[in-house]
């Protein structure tokens, strides 16, 4: 693929549950959307057309990244494809078995704003990577994203109710048992999540502070009602899983 002169071209991450597609004309990210898992072999000469938005060509070239394997054999067999791998990803310490959809976003990060920077996925899983200025990676955590932190609590409880993600942070010391599971979870969180990023701060204090994912807004408001003092610092981009991608397409791997 001649990506270079290609004006036109399509990045797609392959998550656990859904595709996730950006369409680029050169640098510009024009339009993301998401569309279910495929379950046939892709065309080689042709892109699916109900994966696409109408008006796009059905040839173009596309960049995969992938976090299932399953899927990944499938859209492979389009001959105009190029696999990212994490040996791909521009950063330095990457541990083996870390998710390539976390390094693409810190990766994205970086080159959109600037390194050091600290990434805040709020997805399924919630995930903090840390990378510092000469682009190695330093470490990170995992932990339960907050709508999985709920569904484990009702799922898992005879008696303790379903609750979708609240819009707001509610009292610290509740009176019913809803609004505990709210304030346990949340204030729990959202305390972590701070001790982290204080903690990056003070070793990288020119760093950025990035949020994404599929609660990132979601978050960001979280902090926002709880007063954080390094709110100012915080951005919120859903998107740079996208400009990692457009990153590694200037390597033309």
């Amino acid at each position: 693929m001649n990506r270079e002169t290609s004006k036109e071209w399509l990045a797609l991450m392959i998550g656990n549950s859904r595709l996730h597609w950006g369409y680029f004309q050169g640098e510009i990210l024009q339009n993301t959307w998401n569309t279910t898992h495929h379950d046939q072999l892709i065309d080689p000469l042709i892109l699916p057309n109900h994966c696409l938005l109408g008006n796009l060509s059905l040839t173009l070239p596309l960049i995969v990244a992938s976090v299932v394997p399953s899927q990944t054999k499938l859209w492979q067999n389009y001959q105009n494809t190029v696999l990212i791998n994490l040996e791909d990803i521009p950063l330095n310490n990457l541990y083996q078995t870390i998710g390539i959809d976390r390094a693409l976003a810190a990766l994205g990060a970086g080159d959109k704003y600037h390194f050091p920077c600290l990434v805040i996925d709020a997805g399924t899983a919630l995930t903090l990577t840390g990378i510092d200025s000469d682009r190695t990676f330093i470490g990170g955590a995992i932990l339960p994203g907050l709508k999985l932190q709920f569904n484990s609590l009702s799922t898992k409880t005879a008696a303790l109710p379903n609750i979708d993600l609240p819009k707001k942070l509610g009292d610290r010391w509740a009176g019913n048992t809803e609004n505990a599971m709210i304030s346990g979870i949340l204030y729990t969180l959202i305390s972590g999540i701070k001790t982290f990023i204080n903690d990056w701060l003070y070793k990288y204090p020119d760093s950025e502070i990035v949020l994404t994912g599929g609660d990132a807004a979601q978050l960001y408001d979280y902090f926002q009602q709880d007063n954080y003092e390094h709110l100012e610092e915080l951005t919120v981009d859903h998107n740079l899983i996208f400009w990692g991608i457009r990153s590694i397409n200037r390597l033309d791997i």
